[in-house]
């Protein structure tokens, strides 16, 4: 059976653990490919991938941006072929865009760890009834494609969808420890230090072991890559 390869289309801005993190939670050939920078992989119908990773980013999906008006339009074209796409908060936050759907503006941030509901079943994202992932996001879907079903959610937000062949959470899964203080810790421009320090101790060993439920939207996205490569 021939190795599945997977597309990281990488949507941060400078320097950050992305690549690092998603290299560690996908058990497969990773080729990465900055977006931002305006590196975007060519035409679907001329790329030799299996699947596509669209990671978070800084900025929104709604920005007045080119690459991220290129981006969408080549993640669209993806799934109208078929290509499973895993979209990560931005990532998810992209795909209900490029789809139809529409994202918003929360007025404030969801940071931090949070509990999600599944409030479907879904043969990939077979996640818990409930379990904790960690949030970084200021915008949220809040009008899903046509023909997408909601999976799982939380008190403020949609927190993952089915689209076909696209799967969307805006949780990150990939985050370790380090990441997540690297986050909280860059928001003291937008944030009081005193949410930013509590966020700061909430990070712990112990927390971040009730995260490990939701990495098993990595292991039901590499069996699905896997079965139809």
């Amino acid at each position: 059976m021939t190795t599945p390869r997977v597309a990281l289309v990488d949507a941060s801005l400078g320097s950050t653990p992305a690549e690092r993190n998603f290299r560690r939670e996908i058990d497969l050939p990773i080729r990465v490919w900055p977006v931002s920078e305006g590196d975007l992989p060519p035409p679907v119908e001329d790329w030799d991938g299996d699947a596509v990773v669209v990671s978070g980013s800084q900025t929104a999906v709604d920005d007045d941006r080119a690459w991220i008006d290129r981006t969408a339009a080549w993640v669209a074209d993806a799934v109208a072929r078929d290509v499973p796409v895993l979209g990560v908060c931005w990532g998810h936050q992209l795909l209900a865009r490029a789809l139809g759907g529409r994202v918003e503006p929360m007025g404030e941030y969801e940071l931090g760890y949070t509990t999600i509901d599944r409030v479907a079943t879904d043969p990939v994202l077979d996640l818990p009834d409930e379990f904790c992932a960690f949030e970084s996001h200021s915008d949220r879907v809040v009008d899903l494609p046509p023909d997408a079903a909601v999976v799982a959610t939380s008190d403020r937000s949609i927190q993952a969808f089915r689209a076909g062949s696209a799967l969307g959470v805006q949780f990150h899964p990939e985050y370790d420890i380090e990441t997540a203080r690297w986050v909280v810790e860059n928001k003291r421009e937008e944030l009081s230090d005193e949410r930013v320090d509590a966020l700061l101790a909430g990070i712990t060993p112990e927390r971040h072991a009730e995260t490990q439920a939701a990495k098993q939207v990595f292991e039901g996205f590499e069996e699905l890559v896997s079965r139809r490569a």
